[in-house]
């Protein structure tokens, strides 16, 4: 079981900064692979960034640029730091930890945390 606690959520102007942050219960050697999704309203959830297997990362076409994900192994934290947001990055954002087993994949969620873009 690993928990994931978020934060750094919160409302900003179009072309500002946020940053968020991701602390799992447990190291994150042990998590095969960790991210962060987001989900607007009415749409589905979708990648934004993640580490995927070792320090390879991946992002959305639509952040690339934008983000950056990045990570502190010693504090089991995950970030993302977010620049020249665009109303289009309203969301809640969530932040993802999955562990391949041999017999099975899990998925890990945090509670979400609102990012809020106005223009």
């Amino acid at each position: 079981q690993v928990q994931l606690v978020e934060s750094g959520g919160g409302s900003v102007q179009a072309g500002g900064s946020l940053r968020l942050s991701c602390r799992a219960s447990s190291s994150i050697f042990s998590i095969n692979a960790m991210g962060w999704y987001r989900q607007a309203p009415g749409e589905q959830r979708e990648l934004v960034a993640a580490f995927t297997s070792g320090s390879t990362t991946n992002y959305a076409d639509s952040v690339k640029g934008r983000f950056a994900i990045t990570r502190d192994n010693a504090k089991n934290t995950v970030y993302l730091q977010m620049n020249s947001l665009k109303p289009e990055d309203t969301a809640v954002y969530y932040c993802n930890a999955r562990k391949v087993f041999a017999w099975d994949t899990v998925d890990y969620w945090g509670q979400g945390t609102q990012v809020t873009v106005s223009s």
